[in-house]
């Protein structure tokens, strides 16, 4: 790294904190700082959107895959319009016309406080986990990178990024994920356009043997195999996520309370999740590239990272790439751009999970009615709080990354009950309080069977879950959704008034 590159950096985390500091004005009562209401534009919440998508897990782990496979999970990007589609005309309108800053507020009207306090806390679990992730594999990239301390990178990432997200609350936030989103899709761009004339005989050897080897290929196609991440297989898997995330993700909702308008919130699901399309191809196309690169001229490749790559690992391909091929100043971009991906996802979580420890923890259990002072004391604790737990959690996993790796299957378990409890309460009208916490344990218990009896030792064969993970998510939101509906149907259990904007009993303010 150059005395340039460090520029590079130093600059955009300056001017980061700098956006956080202006937004700071603005910023200081909790409806401003939770979600911003109606202040900003559709094609930045729009960008703040794409930089929620994107975190440096996609930018590092797409290329990733790419260089030990082909184009499979491009399928997810394939996915996003019909998700568009859904959040755009259904969830938009619903949501800005309950003006509820938790997006599980109406979860307890539909099913009783139980529904709300189960959602947020796990949605609140969830980031944690996604936070300290992400922490600590950008800490890793890092050292590789600049051979610093981990745990120093660790701190200083997230000191940095918890400190714009107090002081900007969400304003600050999606300007600078609207930022952070430009250099990430500057660094990808760059990448996209140097690979195929680095290679030796120019572009023109780069697709001759991406082709030989089939590297564009999308998967199999064949709609009887749900045991291999078929296309059809990653497809639905990745409708069911993005459902949830344009549903019940309460780093999307808060957003659609942010834009000046309904329509710019609609502009800016639209916007947000089409610009992930051809940026994910991008990387995909990265990893493609990487892949030809050191096919054409394996001697570049250090023999660990060679090893690495024949054991199906490429995610430290692309790091090594920068710095050994990049010129001075890209270098200091393509850094630059793996922290915009990184601080982008753990702003938008730090700040959700505070909103919801003020309106679904401390003023649905501790205190109904704080003052403006108190209600403000509380999102910066738990916006530090929540910070220091993932930061925690990050340093934590340095040593004890298996645990981390457990956590993650539990998590699938939480995420596939939080979306087929609030689907049941969607679009079910008759399904009563009894009939969701049955449907919740019926679907907590297969999502369960799904994710841990494949590696259980001392289970018969017949009795493991024979299908890819990818459909673990998929079958137990489904699972939720029926028992609900047919437990409902069989015992009369039912509620003949579903929450809806027109019917909300806790009669939510105008946005």
């Amino acid at each position: 790294m150059s005395t340039l590159d460090y520029i590079i950096i130093v600059v955009y985390m300056a001017g980061t904190l700098g956006l956080g500091f202006w937004c700071m004005k603005d910023s200081r009562d909790a409806d401003s700082f939770m979600v911003a209401r109606g202040k900003i534009g559709g094609w930045i919440v729009g960008l703040s959107i794409f930089g929620t998508y994107v975190s440096s897990i996609s930018f590092l782990a797409l290329p990733g895959k790419a260089v030990v496979g082909n184009w499979n999970f491009f399928v997810f990007s394939l996915s996003l319009p019909f998700a568009a589609w859904i959040g755009a005309n259904l969830f938009v309108p619903f949501y800005r016309k309950l003006g509820q800053v938790s997006a599980y507020e109406h979860m307890e009207a539909r099913f009783g406080s139980w529904a709300r306090i189960f959602m947020s806390i796990g949605f609140m679990l969830l980031q944690v986990a996604r936070v300290g992730s992400v922490m600590y594999l950008i800490a890793l990239v890092m050292q590789q990178l600049l051979a610093w301390d981990m745990v120093t990178m660790i701190i200083i990432i997230g000191g940095l990024t918890t400190l714009y997200t107090c002081i900007g609350g969400l304003e600050g936030v999606v300007l600078t994920d609207a930022l952070q989103s430009l250099v990430l899709i500057v660094g990808a761009v760059l990448s996209v356009v140097w690979l195929p004339f680095a290679m030796p005989e120019g572009p023109g050897q780069m697709f001759e043997i991406a082709v030989q080897n089939d590297k564009f290929s999308l998967g199999s196609w064949n709609p009887l195999d749900w045991t291999d991440s078929t296309v059809w297989v990653v497809m639905l898997y990745a409708l069911v996520t993005n459902l949830q995330n344009v549903a019940i993700n309460q780093s999307y909702t808060q957003r659609y309370l942010s834009a000046t308008t309904e329509a710019e919130a609609k502009k800016s699901v639209w916007f947000g999740s089409l610009l992930y399309l051809p940026v994910s191809a991008g990387f995909f196309f990265i990893g493609t590239g990487l892949y030809c690169y050191y096919t054409a001229q394996p001697d570049l490749l250090p023999s660990d990272l060679m090893t690495a790559w024949k054991e199906g690992k490429g995610d430290n391909i692309f790091p090594y790439f920068i710095m050994n091929t990049f010129p001075t100043g890209v270098r200091g971009v393509m850094v630059a751009a793996i922290l915009a991906a990184a601080m982008s996802t753990i702003s938008s979580s730090l700040n959700s999970s505070a909103a919801l420890t003020l309106s679904d923890i401390y003023q649905r259990l501790i205190h109904p009615h704080p003052t403006e002072k108190q209600s403000m004391l509380v999102l910066y604790l738990s916006t530090v709080i929540w910070g220091a737990a993932g930061t925690g959690l990050a340093i934590a996993m340095i040593d004890v990354k298996s645990v981390m790796d457990a956590w993650w299957e539990m998590s699938g378990v939480i995420t596939g009950a939080m979306l087929g409890l609030f689907l049941l309460g969607f679009f079910s009208k008759r399904a009563g309080t009894l009939s969701a916490l049955v449907s919740v344990v019926v679907g907590i218990v297969l999502i369960a069977w799904l994710t841990f009896s494949p590696s259980l030792e001392g289970l018969p064969t017949w009795f493991r879950n024979p299908l890819n993970s990818l459909m673990t998510t998929v079958l137990g939101t489904l699972a939720i959704v029926l028992t609900g509906i047919l437990f409902s149907g069989l015992t009369g259990d039912r509620r003949h008034t579903p929450i809806t904007p027109e019917t909300n009993p806790t009669d939510p303010p105008s946005p």
